[in-house]
Parts: C-alpha cells; sequence; structure tokens
C-alpha cells in the first residue's frame, strides 16, 4: 500500500489539463439576445470516464463575462455570468443524468458517455445578454473560461482517493472582439 502511494506522488501532473481548452467559439445574435457557442475539448481522460460511470458526480462550470471595451476608461462588465453543467451516473437505470443551469434545473438522461460527454462539454445558443445592453457601433468583449470542479465525494473516500484533485484542471480565459 505505501508503495502505491509513494507512487502516486511520484507521478508528474496529469497532462490533459493542460490540453483541455475552448474551441468552437461563435457569437451571433436574434433579433433580441447575444448568443453563444463554444465547446470543451479534452475535458474526458479516461480516469475521468471511468469515476464517473463509478457513480461519482462532477461539474464543469463555465465562466463567461461581456465588456464593453472603453478607450481611455476601464471596460466596462455588462454580464457575468456562471453556468454549471453537473454529470451523474445512474447504476441502476444505466444512464447518465446530465443537468445544464442555463436550461432549467430538470436534468436529461442518456444511455451512452458519448452523448451525456457532448452535453457536458457544450453550450449551444445560449442567451448572454439582452441586445437592449449593447451600443450600437460600440466594441464589445466576451472572456470564457472552463473549469472541472473538484469531484465530490463521500468523506470515508477522501482518505483512499486523495488523488483525485489532480483531475481539476481549467481552461485559459479565451476572448472574443467583436463590435455590435
Amino acid at each position: 500500500m505505501a508503495l502505491i502511494l509513494v507512487g502516486l506522488l511520484a507521478l508528474p501532473p496529469l497532462s490533459f489539463a493542460q490540453n483541455a481548452k475552448l474551441t468552437n467559439i461563435i457569437v451571433t445574435n436574434t433579433q433580441d439576445d447575444l448568443l453563444l457557442y463554444l465547446s470543451v475539448k479534452n475535458a474526458f481522460p479516461p480516469e475521468i470516464e471511468e469515476t464517473i460511470k463509478s457513480g461519482v458526480p462532477a461539474a464543469f462550470s463555465f465562466y463567461i463575462n461581456l465588456y464593453q471595451v472603453r478607450s481611455f476608461w476601464p471596460d466596462k462588465e455588462v454580464v457575468e455570468l456562471d453556468v454549471t453543467h453537473l454529470i451523474k451516473y445512474d447504476n441502476l437505470k444505466k444512464e447518465y443524468m446530465v443537468t445544464r443551469s442555463w436550461e432549467g434545473e430538470r436534468p436529461t438522461a442518456v444511455e451512452s458517455f458519448e452523448e451525456a460527454q457532448m452535453l457536458m462539454t457544450e453550450i449551444d445558443a445560449m442567451a448572454i445578454a439582452s441586445l437592449q445592453l449593447l451600443e450600437k457601433n460600440k466594441q464589445y468583449q466576451i472572456r470564457a473560461k472552463a473549469k472541472l470542479s473538484k469531484l465530490t465525494l463521500p468523506f470515508y473516500l477522501h482518505y483512499v482517493l486523495f488523488f483525485v484533485s489532480l483531475w481539476d484542471f481549467e481552461t485559459d480565459w479565451y476572448t472574443i472582439d467583436f463590435i455590435y
């Protein structure tokens, strides 16, 4: 047992934490709202996938800020959003329950891990702000990042699986500039 613990402590930080990144970031609008699309790439290495399949829940948090860019003044924050996606595997029903806070609190049930992974790592057509908050011909900036939150474990497993904290990661901030 001591040899296993020493081996785990000697491991370098997991490389997937450095490879996770936001991709396919698109900002568009409807008649009334500013919309955001994005996805997280390299978010589910095999270690996390196996842990989720064993019934341990995980959460992605997306941090999204909209600023009006100003030349001689600090940028003005228009909107700050924190969005959470939760995943939990139900061993009895053999399905994944995914809850996306921006779609309401009702979970979506899917049978395959691939479907659950897609729901966890994508934001599709999320309304960021009403266009009434934006001024025509002004420059704006959206800053976004994602973070895999700490896995919530039963208290007794914290001693056995102390290395789970190595799975925590967050992406860099990504910035999109546009003129409305």
